[in-house]
């Protein structure tokens, strides 16, 4: 990763021509607000609320760059990323989150996008750093780049990906790092804004996925990854 890439974001690139973006965040009033914002600065091509309905109609829009959220109620933007990268690698991804909790800036990273910024970025920073991911570059709010630099630097040698990590959605993780915690059902529910149905279901992927069959088995398995 460049010095370059870790700065803040600053004015646009060379590039003059408007760039192709498509937005996928699961509330309707903050695309809107985005789409208005770099309405002078991009051609947003299409948007999408949900993980299926963002991987249906990114392969068919085919932008140079999509502004995803970390946090919907099906998956996530992890879910989106692992999907897409599999079929339309040359699609490059910008996460624009809410949250700048260190393992969220880490997974999406890890899953492929190429820079993390919250919603907290002017509309002119936004499109700056739009424009640079089109360009290749990495781009990180200044506090971000940080935790990816401390990830990276505290265990130099080891891989990338964790594999059974890197089976579990965004979602399947929050209720994991919760029920490790030490959160009953319907805590985790109230902390997420889910049903205690919704997050049975995610336990029961979770144990299956993982291969485990109790929740002291999960709570010692995210200790071990630090994930408490």
């Amino acid at each position: 990763m460049t010095e370059q890439s870790m700065e803040p974001v600053e004015g646009a690139g060379a590039r003059t021509e408007r760039l192709r973006v498509f937005l996928v965040d699961d509330h309707a009033m903050f695309r809107a607000g985005v789409r208005a914002e770099l309405g002078a600065h991009v051609e947003v091509v299409g948007e999408a609320s949900t993980v299926g309905e963002a991987v249906t109609r990114i392969a068919v829009t085919l932008p140079d760059v999509v502004l995803l959220d970390v946090h919907m109620p099906d998956g996530g933007g992890r879910a989106v990323l692992e999907a897409m990268r599999r079929t339309h690698p040359q699609v490059k991804f910008l996460a624009l989150s809410v949250s700048d909790a260190a393992e969220d800036v880490i997974g999406l990273i890890r899953a492929g996008a190429r820079g993390y910024v919250t919603k907290t970025i002017s509309p002119e920073e936004l499109a700056a750093a739009v424009r640079r991911v089109a360009d290749g570059d990495a781009v990180f709010s200044p506090r971000l780049a940080g935790f990816v630099l401390d990830a990276f630097a505290a265990r130099p040698d080891a891989p990338v990906a964790d594999p059974e990590l890197d089976q579990l959605t965004n979602r399947e993780r929050e209720v994991l790092r919760l029920l490790a915690r030490g959160y009953a059902y319907k805590e985790i529910a109230k902390e997420l804004y889910i049903s205690i149905k919704t997050v049975e279901t995610h336990v029961s992927n979770v144990l299956r996925k993982l291969q485990m069959s109790n929740r002291y088995e999960l709570s010692r398995w995210a200790a071990d990854r630090r994930l408490v």
